[in-house]
């Protein structure tokens, strides 16, 4: 009795749940990181730097990059999937929603508090989008479509357009601090321990796809790794 099959009906519910739970938690986590005032993680650096120099609000400039970034996908023939696109659009919408009603924090070790609440969340976040297995965010894309077209290793790449990404938002006046060190250091760990807690039964603990992928219907998808597929929102 106690290895009943889960039904497949349950099984993508789970998924979906898990996908834009996911979405929403990390549009939240990077929210907490701007109100902490102490460093955000990579393109978030970006999107700030654009929010202040065009006045648009940091979850609709991210809409805006993501979507951008996507674009980027077609000369590289990379496949989007049911994440990819409600990734675009989810966390700029759960991360202004949050800026809506979350104050500003004062006082220092409020501040702090915020900061790694926002990380740990972020790594949370991570761990179920990922483990949802419906495709990659758009800018972990366009880091594996770069690393295929290249030839350059995964961490070469990433680096190099993390690098590129917090230098433009820094000139832009995006917030660098502490708390993008911390965000640089942790969220590897961190998503690598929730992305197995959270993995769907039939993959294993990479998040490789042990089924077609519902997108196609006929083809399997493999998730990226924690290392490739931090995004950087």
């Amino acid at each position: 009795m106690s290895n009943t099959a889960v039904p497949r009906g349950a099984h993508l519910t789970r998924r979906l749940v898990q996908l834009y739970v996911g979405l929403a938690l990390y549009g939240v986590s990077s929210a907490l990181l701007v109100r902490a005032g102490l460093g955000l993680e990579p393109w978030g650096v970006l999107h700030q730097g654009l929010a202040e120099r065009t006045g648009l609000s940091i979850g609709v400039v991210a809409i805006i990059v993501g979507a951008a970034v996507l674009l980027l996908w077609i000369p590289m023939r990379q496949r989007p999937g049911l994440g990819t696109v409600s990734n675009v659009f989810a966390i700029g919408l759960a991360m202004d929603g949050t800026l809506a009603v979350v104050p500003q924090v004062h006082g220092l070790a409020g501040r702090i508090l915020v900061m790694v609440a926002g990380i740990v969340l972020n790594g949370v976040a991570t761990g179920l989008y990922i483990a949802a297995r419906f495709g990659p965010g758009p800018r972990d894309g366009l880091m594996t479509g770069l690393h295929r077209s290249t030839g350059r290793s995964i961490r070469t790449v990433r680096t190099a357009i993390e690098v590129a990404v917090v230098a433009t938002g820094f000139a832009l006046g995006g917030s660098l601090g502490v708390g993008t060190v911390l965000y640089a250091l942790g969220i590897g760990p961190l998503a690598q321990l929730f992305l197995r807690l959270f993995a769907v039964p039939g993959a294993d603990l990479a998040g490789r796809t042990a089924a077609p992928a519902p997108e196609s219907g006929t083809t399997a998808v493999t998730a990226p790794s924690p290392e490739e597929a931090i995004l950087p929102q």
